[in-house]
């Protein structure tokens, strides 16, 4: 059964049940959003491959500096996530203009990062960008949802995750030509990247559409009471979201930052500095070659389960960094258990939070979770700079390991399937 929600007084467009005709494995819409996503990851990730070098190199920011502009990266964004799925809500279902409000904010902020040369001033504008990264990524999300009938929201969410890794796997790849072509190489990083992020909300205007139809074709009852704020955090009364989300927000708690774990790599592999941009490209591979056949899977057995088994191969990861094993081949092992981490946890916890949200409240049900992780990622960023800076990045990383494992076994009693009822195992929640 799937909750009713409101869409004011247009009638509900019932998908085409003609003989031969089935709906698409993945909408259009999709596949339009992922293009966005794609473009724009592009451009984000040009900067996210340069900025850690930049600014510990380049600035000479310490390890806890740098943990308070990651922080800035995860966290910021989540102080407005929550008003951009509720906007989207509340809005008749306008996730899209707010959306592109998101991605026109992160654009403006890349071509800024030209004149940022000092800590306050990168953090400034960092804190613009995720703050249109939050504003941009529950609405996002929700248009999957409603866009894809429930039984295979693990593949749309797999398939628009795979896109989106596709610009990171080019992001690194364009910083890295840039700064090999260039002689203010960092400047002409942040001004291409503007560039492409300009291109990606024009796609968004041209090609997502403007209101979606849920993909389900039932039939709702017209609601003239458009979902309020308390409705939104109500939501944390289902039993289902509650555990999701608590159990995202304890293992966000334990999970090291991309560029932290890329530092450890670069330095425990005495990588040369100008190959450090091109470690986010086993993560990202790996994530593209996975997050299709992963969300596919998760929509045959348990999301849940899914998604905490990407962390026990992330904890694994961290058991690597640890070890006496070293050298180009170690690095490449912990960038393949990276990506498959993420294969297994990004789009499935967005599809598993689908699955027992109302369609009215989709971009907040999304919007609760992602904060509760992001604040958690934040939290672990400033945590784990400070603990690098006191006592060195190996004990920082062994000491978050052993939370991890620690988060892990309560997840997974939080999450344990008696606690599911029938009709969340159904959509393979």
């Amino acid at each position: 059964m799937y909750l009713a929600d409101s869409r004011g007084t247009r009638p509900a467009v019932v998908p085409d049940t003609r003989p031969g005709r089935r709906p698409a494995a993945v909408p259009s819409t999709v596949l339009a959003l992922g293009a966005v996503s794609l473009i724009t990851d592009v451009s984000s990730e040009m900067v996210t491959a340069v900025l850690p070098l930049y600014v510990v190199a380049g600035l000479g920011l310490s390890p806890l500096g740098f943990g308070l502009l990651d922080g800035i990266n995860n966290g910021v964004g989540a102080l407005v996530r929550l008003a951009g799925g509720h906007l989207a809500d509340r809005g008749g279902r306008r996730h899209k203009a707010v959306a592109g409000l998101g991605y026109g904010l992160s654009a403006l902020c890349k071509p800024l990062l030209l004149f940022a040369h000092t800590l306050p001033v990168i953090s400034a504008v960092l804190a613009a960008d995720r703050t249109g990264k939050g504003l941009r990524t529950a609405p996002r999300d929700a248009m999957i949802s409603l866009a894809t009938v429930p039984e295979r929201r693990g593949r749309a969410f797999g398939v628009h995750r795979a896109m989106d890794t596709t610009g990171a796997l080019l992001g690194p790849l364009v910083a890295f030509a840039v700064l090999r072509a260039t002689v203010d190489g960092y400047d002409a990083v942040f001004a291409v990247s503007g560039c492409v992020a300009v291109l990606g909300v024009l796609v968004l205007v041209l090609f997502v559409p403007a209101r979606i139809t849920p993909a389900d074709g039932a039939v709702r009852p017209p609601e003239a009471a458009r979902p309020t704020l308390r409705e939104a955090f109500a939501l944390l009364g289902r039993p289902e979201l509650r555990r999701l989300t608590v159990c995202a927000t304890l293992l966000g708690l334990t999970t090291v930052s991309d560029s932290f774990l890329y530092l450890l790599l670069q330095r425990e592999g005495d990588l040369p500095a100008e190959l450090f941009p091109l470690l986010p490209l086993g993560t990202a591979s790996v994530f593209l070659l996975l997050a299709v056949p992963l969300g596919a899977l998760a929509d045959r057995v348990s999301r849940r389960r899914l998604f905490l088994a990407g962390h026990g191969v992330l904890l694994l990861g961290y058991g690597l960094v640890l070890s006496p094993w070293h050298g180009v081949p170690a690095v490449l092992a912990v960038l393949v258990l990276h990506g498959a981490f993420y294969a297994a946890t990004d789009g499935v916890l967005a599809a598993a939070t689908a699955g027992v949200v109302p369609d009215r409240h989709q971009g907040a049900g999304q919007a609760l979770v992602g904060t509760g992780q992001a604040l958690a990622r934040f939290t672990c960023s400033l945590a784990f700079g400070a603990a690098w800076s006191l006592w060195g990045g190996r004990t920082a990383l062994a000491a978050t390991a052993g939370a991890l494992a620690v988060s892990a076994l309560v997840a997974a009693y939080v999450l344990r399937p008696a606690a599911a009822p029938a009709s969340d195992q159904a959509v393979s929640v």
